[in-house]
């Protein structure tokens, strides 16, 4: 029982050491119009590619995310209106360094989706006293 809860303590150190990225799926209006109505077997087929980045991440895919739609953007004066940022969904990883988290993004299947698709990385930073 004790070898058990040193493993586990183990585990969470090494989790803890882990940095956090939340990795936003960039797309141009084109690209999202040419999706816009997929058939079945091209969602089929996306998913699958999806599906296989995923399973390659294992845990260190901390949330697939999904895809965002209507972005909209509150000015400091109140007024809401239409985002001209083509943001199209996000995912959370975790990874050693940014390297590793590299490795983790080869053959990201946004990146096949459209030549002018895009992939940016943020590392999430901890908050003092959280």
């Amino acid at each position: 029982m004790a070898m058990v809860r040193l493993c586990k303590l183990i585990i969470n150190s090494n989790r803890n050491k882990m940095k956090k990225f939340i990795v936003t799926y960039h797309a141009p209006k084109e690209a999202m119009q040419q999706t816009a109505k997929p058939t079945p077997e091209q969602m089929a087929k996306g998913m699958e590619m999806w599906m296989n980045w995923a399973k390659k991440c294992g845990s260190n895919l901390l949330d697939l995310g999904s895809p965002l739609v209507n972005g909209q953007v509150i000015g400091i004066d109140g007024q809401i209106k239409n985002s001209n940022i083509n943001l199209t969904g996000y995912s959370i990883l975790q990874a050693e360094d940014m390297e590793q988290l590299e490795t983790l993004l080869e053959g990201h299947p946004h990146l096949t989706w459209n030549a002018l698709c895009t992939i940016e990385i943020h590392e999430l930073q901890p908050m003092p006293g959280m």
